[in-house]
């Protein structure tokens, strides 16, 4: 990616939310950003995505280091951007990163709330290896673009998902389209972060964050939190459809339980898209949704708000179950969509 060096400079999750609340944004109670004032007509949307934290790896060894840690092949790190899975040695996803590369160093991208612990257990293992692993969520701020416009409207939009692009405002990675609108990332420096912010809101509506977690969830991309960590093995969340899982890279850290999922013969349990019906309470991350009779059938994977109404979501869910009939949440019937994948 670029060669471009890095500030040092950093901002602070509470002056980052100042600036936005200057700009029209309000926080809810999860933190994300809301934005109430009407959107101006433009079909491009910009996002508020600090609710992602990022983990930086460097030093000499840092590939090697990583490449016995995670599901996928970090030395592809170079020519794009990737999934990638962390897990126990009984093969249970500890984070699922999103890991990209800037100027020889490493960012792992996953759920803010989970980066101390990540980075404790990370340099835990490093011993004498000459690597480097640091909380950088206040060195960048991360913003989400989406557009249903041809890829003009994006500038310097790569052609492809997870290619990289440098920009006047820094380091754009295109990620998988979604229900019909091209999206990507943009990692910004945290000293350019409100100048950068401006300058994409004259063409781009700033919208909801709550909306991107949408379009991630209609694009079948999964996450684990707090509450789902050590739930899953790898391809429960689908990792190996979205190339997160490199079978042929060696060891790491409960790759024998990965592989024998993988090589025994067809996962039984995946993450499916869905629908809920406005209800009377919100669904939650680790929510149990159940078969037609009534026993346990697997998750609540992801859950953001339909903005007609209702919910959309991801539901790890066993598959004899899903074949069986009808799977619930509560009391609600989940209305199945389809993935923009293919599960194997």
């Amino acid at each position: 990616m670029s060669n471009a060096t890095i500030s040092s400079a950093t901002i602070s999750s509470a002056t980052w939310q100042q600036f936005l609340i200057s700009q029209g944004a309000q926080f809810n109670a999860t933190g994300e950003a809301v934005f109430t004032t009407p959107a101006a007509p433009a079909s491009g949307q910009l996002f508020d995505l600090s609710s992602h934290g990022l983990i930086a790896v460097s030093g000499a060894d840092a590939l090697t280091f990583l490449q016995g840690q995670f599901t996928n092949d970090i030395k592809q790190l170079s020519q794009a951007a990737q999934f990638t899975g962390y897990c126990t040695a009984k093969g249970r996803l500890l984070a699922l990163f999103y890991a990209f590369s800037i100027n020889e160093t490493i960012y792992l991208q996953c759920p803010r709330a989970l980066i101390a612990a990540l980075v404790k257990r990370l340099r835990m293992f490093v011993l004498r290896s000459k690597v480097v692993v640091e909380d950088a969520s206040e060195q960048f701020v991360i913003l989400g673009l989406a557009s249903a416009d041809s890829a003009a409207h994006i500038q310097h939009l790569p052609l492809h998902a997870h290619q990289y692009s440098q920009t006047p405002l820094g380091s754009l990675i295109r990620l998988p389209d979604s229900h019909g609108k091209q999206r990507a990332q943009l990692i910004v420096e945290s000293a350019q972060a409100e100048a950068a912010w401006k300058t994409l809101a004259a063409s781009f509506n700033p919208t909801d964050s709550e909306q991107w977690d949408t379009l991630e969830i209609q694009a079948g991309i999964p996450q684990v939190y707090t509450a789902t960590q050590e739930q899953f093995v790898p391809q429960m969340l689908n990792l190996d459809a979205l190339d997160g899982i490199n079978f042929k890279k060696g060891c790491y850290t409960g790759q024998e339980i990965v592989a024998r999922t993988h090589y025994l013969g067809k996962v039984k349990r995946r993450t499916l898209l869905a629908a809920l019906p406005e209800t009377a309470v919100a669904p939650q991350v680790g929510d149990a949704v159940l078969d037609a009779k009534q026993q346990e059938a697997g998750q609540l994977v992801r859950v953001a708000a339909n903005k007609q109404g209702g919910w959309w979501l991801l539901a790890e869910c066993r598959l004899e179950a899903r074949a069986a009939g009808s799977i619930y949440w509560q009391e609600y019937e989940l209305a199945f969509a389809e993935l923009p994948y293919t599960l194997a």
